[in-house]
Parts: C-alpha cells; structure tokens; sequence
C-alpha cells in the first residue's frame, strides 16, 4: 500500500499521468487515511481526479497582499513600498478578484495593451510586469501555490533608452549663479555625492564624520548602511552648514521650522533656477547622473563608480555614466606610445646600440 508517515501524519504515494505523487492525507488516522487513499485511487482511474494546489483557488489581490506583507515590507525601503503599493493598485483594477488559475499569457497581453491605450510608458508597464512576475515567481517557488508563473511567458515592451542627463562644467557655473544660496548648497553636494533627493534631504548630522571626511548613509533602496568619502566640495558644504546648525534639529539641510527640506520646494527652486540660466530640461536626479558621468570622465574604473554611486550592478553604472570622447582619448593614445617603442626599438636594432646578453 502506498501509505507512509510523516511524523504523526499519513502520506500516500500514487502514480498519476506516468508521475509520482506524493501527497498528504492531512490525517493522523490509519484507517481514515486508507479510504481517502483507495478514494484517490478510484477517481484516477474513472479520470476524475486533477491534482489542483491551493493557488488556483486564490485571488489575485490576496496573492499581492501576501507579497507587500512578506516580501516588499520586509526587504525594501520606504519609497520602494510606496512605488510597489502603487504599482499593485494599477494591477489589481485589472486582476483583482480573479482566481489565479485564470491568469492566462492571454490575459497578461491584454493588460499591457490596455495600458498602452491609457498612455502609460513601455518601461512602466515593464516595471508593472515585473512586480507581478516575481509575486507569482514567489507562488511557485516558495509559497507552492501553483505550478507555473504565465508572467514569463509574456513580452516585455521594448524600452528605448535615452543619454541621461548630465550637467557640464558650463552648465553648472550657470545654474549656480540663477540658484538661491541654499539652493547652491544643495546643487553642489549632490554632484558631488551623487546621493539621491531623498537622501540629501534627509540627511542627519550624527551621520556626517567631519574630523573622517565621511558620510553614513542609512535608509537607502537596498537597506543596506554604507559609509562614504567627501571630496573636497562636498565637506567645504558640510562646514558651511555646520556653522548654521539648528539647535533642536538634527537635519543637515533644513527649513526655518528645523524639518526637513520639503522635495517640492526644492524642485520648484530648481526649475526657476533652470529657466533662468536656459540649460534646458533638468532633473534633480540628473544631478546623480553628473556625478557617475564625471567620475568615468575623470578616468575612474567603473567597479569605484558603482561602490561610490552605491548601484547594484555594472550595467547600471553604465545607463548613468556615459563616455566622453575626451575621456576615452588615454586609451587610443595607449597605441602611440606601443608603436613608438617598436620603432625604437626597431631602429636601436639596426644601429647595433642594443646588445644581446647570453
């Protein structure tokens, strides 16, 4: 007979469609757990019996709830709970109380026209697709809700990359000269840093080291607490407002009230700034473009790049920080200076001045 135990609970053991199964009769009774087996049996062999897991009686929304709980609460950072809550509302108008079992590749396809009917951009609807991707990913995987994830059989939309935004030397004297005091501030230590809005804004002097030259960062995308060297005009910032240091706030940019810098008032600063120096469209997270771009300008190896810009990969350095020709002109110059010791070394052969040595 194909019954075992499992602790205190009866298995059984049975062939379905030339595949062994292995389930559990969720009892701990012997006799009860010969007649669910002799039940199973029976209903393979009128063809009436289907194997069907706990995901197929599950609804979308009840799949994304568990995910936000167990996985996007617990592993990501705060704006990143916000973007995958957001993500999850637009889904869920699709989805929402569909069973998962009835989430087909058809359905998926369907979904993405209807978001590019509302107008939504291509690496949105990717970065929707994705989510879904890895929660369902997680209901076969982990959770063994189900035995396929139809996500990844579905296309994503191509996505055409544009140069990022980067501001030159030029640029920067203007936008600094257009800018508020405070507002220069900011500017420069961004470049500088390369920190996201987020993290200059919330910035906290007991994570600022003068004396080591070196910044904490704590709440980032990834979680993880990362200590960083301050060039020069990063720190020249730092002694500027530790001169001006609010007596009951920790911030190290703050307003009259001693909070934290509100984004929108930066970016309403900085759009006036831009309008007034005409250098075109700018963000502020163009500011974190210019940072990564100097860097590789500069000479600066690309692993460096990515531990200081803190990205999590070398591909993502590479979408910020994008080559100037100058900067690449070291490399071809590599060439001369081979060729000119070949021939210096061709020509010292034919004059006799180098002398070989046994």
């Amino acid at each position: 007979m194909g019954l075992y135990k499992r602790g205190p609970v009866w298995w059984m053991r049975f062939t379905y469609n030339g595949t062994l199964m292995r389930k559990s009769t969720e009892t701990v009774d012997r006799k009860l757990a010969e007649r669910i087996y002799h039940s199973v049996l029976g209903k393979i062999a009128e063809g009436k019996w289907f194997d069907r897991l706990p995901g197929e009686d599950t609804t979308f929304d009840d799949m994304m709830e568990r995910y936000l709980s167990e996985h996007t609460d617990r592993n990501k950072a705060l704006s990143s709970q916000r973007r995958d809550r957001g993500m999850r509302d637009r889904l869920s108008e699709f989805f929402g109380d569909m069973m998962l079992s009835a989430i087909t590749p058809r359905l998926i396809a369907d979904y993405k026209s209807k978001r590019r009917l509302d107008g939504v951009s291509p690496k949105t609807i990717n970065n929707e697709l994705t989510l879904m991707s890895h929660a369902f990913t997680l209901c076969v995987k982990e959770w063994e809700l189900l035995r396929d994830n139809p996500v990844k059989r579905v296309s994503r939309e191509k996505v055409r990359n544009h140069l990022a935004r980067w501001l030159t030397l030029e640029e920067e004297e203007g936008l600094l000269a257009a800018s508020r005091p405070w507002l220069q501030q900011l500017i420069v230590f961004a470049v500088s840093t390369g920190l996201r809005h987020r993290e200059v804004l919330h910035l906290q002097w007991p994570e600022v080291d003068l004396s080591r030259k070196t910044i904490t960062i704590l709440e980032q995308k990834n979680k993880s607490i990362d200590t960083l060297p301050l060039n020069v005009r990063a720190l020249d910032v730092l002694k500027e407002r530790a001169k001006v240091r609010h007596l009951t706030s920790k911030y190290v940019f703050f307003t009259a009230t001693g909070n934290a810098i509100p984004i929108n008032n930066v970016l309403r600063g900085l759009y006036k700034a831009i309008e007034k120096a005409n250098i075109g469209h700018l963000r502020f997270h163009d500011l974190r473009h210019t940072f990564a771009t100097r860097l590789v300008q500069a000479g600066v190896d690309l692993y460096t790049v990515q531990k200081l810009g803190r990205w999590k990969t070398l591909s993502m350095v590479m979408r910020y920080a994008h080559h100037h020709s100058e900067s690449l002109r070291a490399g071809t110059e590599v060439l001369d200076k081979v060729t000119r010791r070949e021939n210096t070394t061709a020509a010292q052969l034919q004059t006799g001045e180098l002398v070989a040595v046994c």
